[in-house]
């Protein structure tokens, strides 16, 4: 009798110290913050519950429809304590998800570096920028105090300085920083360089995620336009978004990823780009490019694993329906565009395009009902799957931009 005790009394805490390891894991893996919605359940999951002291309320309302703050708790098994979290109450907010492919000509603020070179000269081969600390995927600013948002403008200053220092203002993973650059005569073509390749635009296409129907302000791509030599974030200047249609379709297969193929409808554009960030790119559009009707935003504690759909265009400009599977939900506050792994299930799109393509990035995941988040990134060695980020994340992205940018820009 007194061995089974013994066991008995290991095994239950084995299972406490399992349960409790467990419910730190959960801590550590859940955010810090929520949105509630009047729609929303206060489940995360079917063993996590949020549960709101009303008497902890931190920020008074002072209208109607102003957000509530409360502090929270959220429990396993709604008797274990987690952590306790903070509690954003707030409306509903519909927009209409989109699915519509879109062109997008990104202009840069300053000009990025995409090359460094060396340049033959009288003694010898050199490289200003190098010396000067410049390196790929720089960003530069300002030359002799000008603004510099075009190859040309900075070929000009160059041209001018007649080989004397230029006092350049320079960005590198956000930080700014200063340098003087030498220009070099070249014995090539007998004109002053600087030893770098730059680029100052960027053109292609995707699909935009949703538009807000009062204000004709829109969501796309999940993810940034990058520079495809530096990976580097393009900082925007300006840029059009242009009517797009679908003509082709380069198949995807492992290792392989396909895309769409696609030219631009018109020469003028429908609309404004106002900001490129790793959640996606947004903007504002002249007129009503889809004809979906509004539904909800769903908070990142709606989307659940299981069954959904993708709005997309794979041929013309009128996006269809295709079964998908969320498959795997990532809560991580810090990674802001891989909120979640998808898995293409539909027949007749697996068919036509192999999985997720080049293309198809800021297609909407609707489901029951809600918008839940977009398609991001596909995985190159297996193209039926892909990550996608929480609508929730666009959303506030877009409600957060300032409003003097939006007047300034439209």
């Amino acid at each position: 009798m007194k061995t089974f005790f013994r066991r008995l009394s290991i095994t239950l805490t084995a299972i406490t110290c399992l349960i409790f390891s467990f419910c730190e894991a959960l801590a550590i893996y859940l955010p810090n913050d929520y949105k509630i919605t009047p729609s929303c359940s206060y489940n995360i999951k079917k063993y996590l519950n949020i549960s709101i002291n009303k008497n902890s309320i931190v920020a008074p309302v002072l209208k109607e429809n102003n957000p509530c703050c409360f502090d929270a708790n959220i429990s396993f098994m709604n008797i274990i304590p987690i952590k306790k979290v903070n509690i954003q109450k707030i409306e509903d907010t519909y927009v209409a998800p989109g699915g519509n492919p879109f062109g997008v000509k990104l202009f840069t603020k300053g000009v990025i570096v995409v090359g460094i070179s060396d340049i033959k000269t009288e003694n010898g081969i050199l490289n200003p920028a190098k010396q000067a600390g410049i390196q790929k995927g720089d960003i530069i600013l300002t030359a002799n105090q000008n603004e510099v948002n075009s190859n040309e403008e900075l070929i000009k200053i160059v041209e001018k300085s007649n080989g004397k220092d230029i006092f350049a203002e320079v960005i590198r993973n956000g930080m700014k920083y200063e340098t003087n650059i030498k220009p070099v005569k070249s014995e090539n073509d007998d004109n002053y360089k600087l030893g770098i390749w730059v680029r100052d635009s960027s053109a292609g296409i995707g699909t935009i995620t949703f538009c807000d129907e009062k204000t004709n302000f829109f969501a796309g791509l999940g993810h940034g336009i990058c520079d495809i030599d530096t990976g580097e974030l393009l900082p925007l200047s300006h840029g059009d978004i242009i009517k797009a249609n679908i003509n082709g379709i380069s198949k995807g297969a492992k290792g392989n990823p396909g895309e769409l193929k696609a030219y631009f409808i018109e020469s003028e554009p429908i609309g404004v780009l106002m900001e490129n960030s790793y959640s996606g790119v947004y903007g504002k559009i002249n007129n009503k490019i889809t004809s979906n009707e509004a539904i909800p935003v769903a908070m990142k504690q709606q989307a659940k694993q299981g069954k959904a759909q993708i709005l997309t265009t794979i041929s013309g400009f009128t996006p269809e329906y295709y079964d998908i599977e969320i498959i795997h939900i990532n809560y991580n506050e810090n990674i802001e565009s891989k909120n979640m792994v998808i898995k293409i299930t539909d027949d007749k799109l697996l068919s036509q395009t192999g999985g997720i393509i080049q293309g198809m990035s800021g297609s909407p995941i609707i489901q029951n009902g809600m918008l839940v988040g977009a398609i991001t990134h596909v995985f190159v060695n297996d193209p039926q799957k892909g990550y996608a980020i929480f609508a929730e994340n666009m959303l506030s992205k877009l409600q957060n931009l300032n409003n003097t940018d939006y007047k300034k820009i439209s």
